[in-house]
């Protein structure tokens, strides 16, 4: 049984799952919320400090393992997802988490993050995306939108960025939930979200560095259009957004379109019900790609949770069959019962 299914006999706080080491990011960074929101989900969870794991890259975001009263695993650059999978896989009990970055997780970590979402290990994926990497004082990343100056790119850069979920759908994934760095209690509910579900769970915060790209995420998180170019999806709720839930999303071919309900012909019964739940991803894709550049609202909230096998239940299965059928419970059994042993004097 995973632990993230057994109820602690304590009820836990968030102050719980907070180290006594003080907390060392900019005074104003999103990754301050972050934590915090993990702090709330893990006591929402009620999951015991020692049966928990929480394993970083490099980056600023990596940090957050040195503010967790949990085991923690401060790795080495891009490896945190491979990392996560031996913790997974060693012992299967654990409540594994990942805290990385988009430079550490979509650049040189790129491959093991596809192929961790691919396997559909049981473990959480929190990636901080900021745009930038804040660490190593101002270079562009993989998520930079085309055309970003920064240090690295004084005449901006002629790449075209990575879309997280468009990285994770593509590697066949079970999990995809997004928030925003300062709503703490959304970012909380994708977290708890995100540990209940069976597999690998990606959550993407779209989080801001008031140093090297401050107000990065500005277009879709002021308060002055932030109910228009923001919508919230809920399992089986219509896709309604702005200030009084008077716009939703609906069809036009093959395409989606934002309209208002109730001109242009359109009426509620046109807006469409989010459901996360269903196989085909098509749907779940043109969710997690709408943005402010094709005139719709970002969609925050858990925009994919599918049911599939575990990478880590499949293997622990594959080695209990194996060791019934051979009878050999260990590897060093194994060794030792073959023939062809010699001794070095």
């Amino acid at each position: 049984m995973e632990v993230k299914d057994i109820v602690s006999l304590q009820e836990h706080q968030p102050k719980d799952y907070k180290s006594e080491n003080n907390v060392r990011w900019c005074p104003g960074c999103g990754d301050h919320a972050v934590l915090n929101s993990l702090h709330k989900a893990m006591a929402e969870l009620n999951i015991e400090p020692q049966d928990t794991v929480v394993v970083s890259g490099i980056g600023c975001s990596s940090r957050l393992t040195y503010y967790m009263n949990t085991y923690g695993f401060h790795s080495i650059h891009g490896r945190a997802a491979a990392l996560a999978t031996g913790v997974k896989v060693a012992n299967p009990s654990l409540s594994v988490w990942v805290a990385t970055g988009d430079g550490d997780s979509l650049a040189i970590g790129g491959n093991h993050f596809i192929h961790t979402v691919r396997r559909n290990v049981n473990i959480n994926i929190i990636l901080f995306n900021n745009k930038i990497y804040g660490l190593t004082k101002g270079q562009f990343s993989p998520t930079s939108d085309r055309g970003f100056v920064s240090k690295s790119s004084p005449y901006g850069t002629v790449e075209d960025p990575f879309y997280p979920a468009e990285l994770c759908f593509g590697a066949r994934g079970t999990f995809f939930a997004r928030s925003i760095d300062v709503e703490l209690k959304n970012s909380t509910a994708m977290m708890v979200a995100a540990a209940k579900h069976k597999g690998a769970s990606v959550v993407e915060i779209l989080q801001n560095c008031v140093i090297f790209n401050d107000g990065i995420h500005n277009s879709i998180t002021d308060r002055e259009w932030k109910a228009d170019r923001t919508i919230n999806l809920k399992q089986g709720g219509k896709m309604l957004f702005g200030a009084d839930n008077e716009k939703g999303i609906v069809l036009d071919g093959f395409n989606l379109k934002a309209v208002t309900v109730g001109q242009d012909g359109y009426t509620i019964d046109d807006v469409l019900v989010h459901d996360a739940t269903t196989q085909d991803n098509t749907l779940h894709l043109k969710l997690a790609l709408m943005g402010a550049e094709n005139g719709l609202p970002v969609a925050l909230g858990v925009i994919r949770d599918v049911k599939a096998e575990t990478y880590d239940e499949d293997y622990a299965k594959q080695i209990a069959t194996v060791q019934q059928k051979t009878g050999k419970k260990s590897f060093s059994e194994f060794i030792m019962a073959t023939s062809n042993i010699w001794e070095v004097k």
